[in-house]
């Protein structure tokens, strides 16, 4: 039965360890922008946090680089980037999912020249060639990304992250939300949701103002200016109650979004590199045009964004550079006011979002509460200026944090998403932004019977439809296979730089298959076609997807007389059910009634009678009815599901050869980076230990405990691992590394022994001559007993003045044999043999210390058992004289055989003192064993 039960608490711990485990796994939130990206965390009893990366900071650079077959991120790829723009790659997120002939694709280009990009094979996307013969397509290099911000999130969490949710821009469309998506496949995370970035700011905005809000709507505008682009948003907040549960949370909704895709800090750093190149060039330093060398600009970009950010808190600054070009130093002193001049026109767009968020939401700026910053953008003093002059506002909101709002909204939806945590619920109605439209062809018959052939447009979605939605469209004409296409709607409200930035305004042609043999199959006289449904649905991630299409048919059947009479007495059933109970429940109404309401009683129970005979004729033609069966139809849904194939026409979704491909390039490039820093670490390891070790080599009581040849010996490996490590190691692995260590250690292991043997004997003899004061004040003490109270036996006293007699002895002699040695020598005297001795004592007097707690000393001890001995004797001769006088009562007898074991004394001397054995007169006490766990205790004595 212990067996079972301990079986069963084991599985049962097993279970909750996993449920536990499950349950506790942390998520991750990755806001990544065109400059920076943020990463937040949600762990097991830790509350939602930024993480941080390599360098101890809060964000990272969005810049991957590779020089010399070495893969560098965040701000060591920077440096690189100065020296080697054309090897370091960044802003990817404003090209990523578009194709080469895209405007934003052309602006890359003409920002960044030095960039070799050429259009890929199959999809004419965007794929970098690296100078040193490598290919990265975007979505490779922003999994990269994807990849080194799961490490930062996992070494913050301290355990392993898959899941993720991940902000996009809002005006992303489908091909970009998809190729996100894409490049989180590659890097291995699992994508809970893309949240939009605007969304995300709200939802972190509204999570901490759950008390603040009411049935009544709240207004807020949110500015977000970042390095790439602007953003505005009309979000409503309020208090919604759920249908399914009636509980009651806040809800934010987004009624309105406006955009700038290229209004950010990036083109105001940008303006302002250049305004620095001109003034080099004026200054004429040297003959050659700055702007015709990569690493010079390079320089003054990076100088560029130092400076923007010093104006926006100073009136002027002096931007400096050394060896800008051709040796010569640069310096160029600013204002605030010519930089705002170098960004005319750019200022004269700030509001541009703010009024078409506003027409999208159909609200007026009397009907905004209030207006937040977000983004790093909106910390130019102009910017909030112009704000503020067109809001006509008090102030603006600045009490979100600008740069991690987004992350840290992403992350609460990311533990709300998750099945490891429980968050209280803030319901998130998100915006379709461009309206998405199916077109289709139909036929038609003209006047001279002839067919013809039209396009028809139906509304899938439209304009600023909440999200997620599902919808059905039906094809009720369509007899054959038919194909249609999902592009998108009326765009109206874009300008034309945004509309063909949108690109591609056809999504995806969807083929169906087997529309034919559906009618086929199910087609015939009293079938009815009703078409072809196709169900369609936006998810959480705004991407539109085709979930089922099926052929719908309506078929009429007739009902069998079995069916018929089943349904008949069905009826006749529930009829008289009521009747029997209604006329129950009359009676006990009756019963209830007082004694003077005999009148109404006799009242009530006439109309009682009318209706009973009432429901009896009813019965009675309900069941002549019965017996005259008439034929009845019922009508029959059938679903025949179609075969659909999707070809997507904004951008082509990789293939399987191509994934695998990608998939297995960045598997090698993190195996190499793996193996790179490992072999930096082994590389630094040698390193530090001969460095170490050389010092150590010339510190005094390193050299009292060797010889000069030992010495000499050692200082010659130690040159000669140096000499290695300087001019050989370049090709060596790690693991040449670390056998280099391992025989520098085993050639060293002899004298740091040593010298560690003569650092620490110092400390055990002392531990050991405590140990023996101890010992011998403890002795003293109990050889001072007097008789009447004396607890230890002369055999136990006598013990451990040997042990400690020969412990004296062996001190002494250990001592004069090690002082008799050189230091160079391998000790005699060990710290080891120090702590056995300590030990051998601590645990005698242990053993003694804790018989001194329950034992009675020994002259009281033998008089109690004479006594009890006496007692015993007498009482054994009592039962005879009872046996023989009651001869035949046979409780007698289980009375004299309970007398000796309860008296015995034996037993009791047993149960009292458990460490001496009764042998006649004499007690012989073993040798104390060990106590377990007290071997280092001998500090509390």
């Amino acid at each position: 039965m212990k067996q079972v039960m301990s079986s069963f608490l084991f599985i049962a711990i097993g279970i909750l360890s996993f449920f536990h485990s499950t349950q506790g796994l942390a998520v991750m939130s990755l806001d990544i922008g065109s400059e920076w990206m943020k990463v937040a965390i949600v762990s097991p009893g830790v509350p939602m946090e930024i993480a941080l990366n390599r360098e101890s900071q809060r964000k990272t650079p969005v810049v991957v680089s590779f020089r010399d077959g070495e893969r560098i991120f965040g701000d060591p790829a920077l440096t690189i980037g100065v020296r080697f723009p054309e090897k370091t790659f960044m802003y990817l997120m404003d090209i990523i999912g578009k194709t080469i002939d895209n405007p934003l694709v052309e602006l890359y280009k003409k920002r960044f020249p030095f960039y070799d990009i050429q259009p890929t094979e199959n999809r004419k996307s965007v794929l970098f060639k690296h100078p040193e013969g490598m290919e990265f397509t975007v979505e490779e290099l922003v999994a990269m990304l994807f990849k080194q911000a799961q490490e930062i999130a996992q070494k913050a969490a301290g355990q392993p992250i898959k899941d993720a949710v991940i902000t996009v821009p809002p005006f992303f469309n489908q091909a970009e939300r998809r190729a996100m998506l894409e490049a989180a496949k590659l890097s291995g995370l699992n994508v809970l949701q893309l949240i939009n970035s605007n969304t995300a700011v709200a939802l972190n905005y509204g999570i901490y103002r759950r008390r603040d809000f009411n049935e009544t709507p709240t207004n807020i505008l949110f500015y977000d200016m970042g390095a790439g682009n602007t953003v505005a948003t009309v979000a409503t907040y309020q208090l919604v109650k759920s249908k399914e549960t009636g509980e009651v949370s806040p809800q934010v909704t987004v009624r309105g979004v406006g955009f700038d895709h290229t209004l950010g800090g990036l083109e105001m750093q940008l303006r302002l590199r250049d305004f620095l190149a001109k003034a080099f060039n004026k200054a004429k330093k040297t003959v050659t045009d700055v702007f015709t060398n990569k690493r010079a600009m390079a320089k003054l970009f990076k100088e560029a964004g130092r400076v923007k950010k010093v104006l926006s808190a100073n009136t002027e600054h002096i931007a400096q550079v050394e060896s800008l070009l051709d040796d010569k130093d640069f310096k160029c002193p600013i204002t605030r006011a010519e930089f705002e001049e170098l960004c005319s026109d750019l200022f004269d767009r700030v509001t541009k979002p703010v009024e078409a968020a506003l027409k999208s939401s159909n609200l007026d700026l009397v009907h905004i509460d209030r207006v937040i910053l977000s983004g790093s953008g909106t910390r130019v003093p102009r910017v909030q200026q112009i704000l503020l002059d067109f809001i006509k506002k008090d102030e603006l909101g600045k009490s979100l944090n600008t740069d991690e709002s987004a992350a840290l909204g992403a992350a609460y939806q990311a533990a709300y998403l998750s099945k490891g945590f429980k968050v209280k619920t803030f319901i998130i109605r998100d915006a379709n932004i461009f309206p998405i439209q199916v077109d289709f062809q139909r036929e038609y018959e003209l006047e001279d019977k002839t067919t013809g052939v039209k396009t028809v447009k139906r509304i899938l979605f439209s304009r600023n439809n909440g999200i997620p939605m599902k919808k059905i469209m039906t094809f009720n004409r369509h007899v054959k296979d038919f194909e249609f296409y999902v592009n998108y709607g009326e765009l109206n409200f874009l300008t034309d730089f945004e509309l063909k930035v949108l690109g591609s305004l056809n999504i995806s042609k969807v083929f169906l298959a087997g529309v034919e043999t559906a009618l086929s199959k199910h087609m015939g006289e009293k079938t009815e076609y009703k078409g072809v449904k196709a169900h369609f649905r936006v998810d959480e991630s705004g991407i539109l997807s085709l979930d089922e299409v099926e052929s719908v048919f309506e078929k009429t059947e007739e009902e069998t007389p079995e069916s018929q009479l089943e349904s008949a007495f069905t009826k006749l059933g529930s009829t008289l059910g009521r009747l029997f109970s209604g006329s129950s429940e009359d009676s006990e109404t009756k019963e209830e009634q007082p004694a003077e309401a005999k009148s109404d009683e006799t009242k009530k129970s006439t109309d009682s009678k009318k209706e009973e005979d009432k429901s009896q004729n009813a019965t009675k033609e309900e069941s002549k009815n019965a017996t005259e069966v008439k034929k009845e139809v019922k009508l029959v849904t059938v679903k025949e599901p179609l075969v659909s194939s999707q070809e997507f026409l904004d951008l082509k979704g990789l293939k399987a050869e191509s994934i695998e491909k990608s998939f297995k390039k960045l598997q090698d490039l993190d195996e190499h980076d793996h193996a790179r820093l490992a072999k930096a670490k082994a590389k630094n390891s040698l390193e530090s230990f001969i460095v170490e070790t050389k010092d150590k080599l010339y510190n005094e009581e390193y050299e009292k405990a060797s010889t000069d040849e030992e010495r000499t010996n050692i200082l010659q490996k130690l040159s000669e691992a140096s000499d290695w490590l300087e001019y050989e190691s370049d090709d060596a692995t790690s693991e040449t590394f670390k056998n280099k260590v391992s025989d520098l250690r085993k050639l060293t292991k002899d004298l740091f022994d040593r010298v560690r043997e003569h650092r620490d004997r110092p400390e055990a003899l002392k531990a050991l001559s405590d140990m023996l004061n101890i010992s011998q004040l403890f002795m003293h003490s109990a050889r001072n007993v007097s008789e009447e109270d004396q607890i230890f036996t002369e055999v136990e006293l006598k013990t451990l003045e040997n042990l400690i007699t020969e412990t004296k002895k062996w001190l002494r002699e250990s001592i004069k044999e090690q002082d008799a040695l050189p230091l160079s020598e391998s000790p005699k005297l060990t710290v080891k043999l120090l702590g056995e001795k300590v030990s051998s004592l601590d645990r005698e007097v242990k053993y003694l210390i804790n018989k001194a707690r329950f034992a009675q000393p020994l002259k009281k001890k033998a008089q109690e058992k004479k006594t009890k001995t006496n007692e015993s004797a007498q009482n054994a001769t009592e039962p005879e004289t009872i046996v023989a006088e009651n001869a035949t009562d046979e409780k007698v007898n289980v009375k004299q055989e309970e007398i000796p074991i309860v008296d015995s004394p034996d037993v009791v001397d047993a149960t009292v003192e458990d460490t001496t054995i009764q042998t006649g007169q004499d007690t012989v006490t073993p040798s104390p064993s060990p106590v377990p766990g007290q071997d280092d205790e001998h500090s509390e004595l």
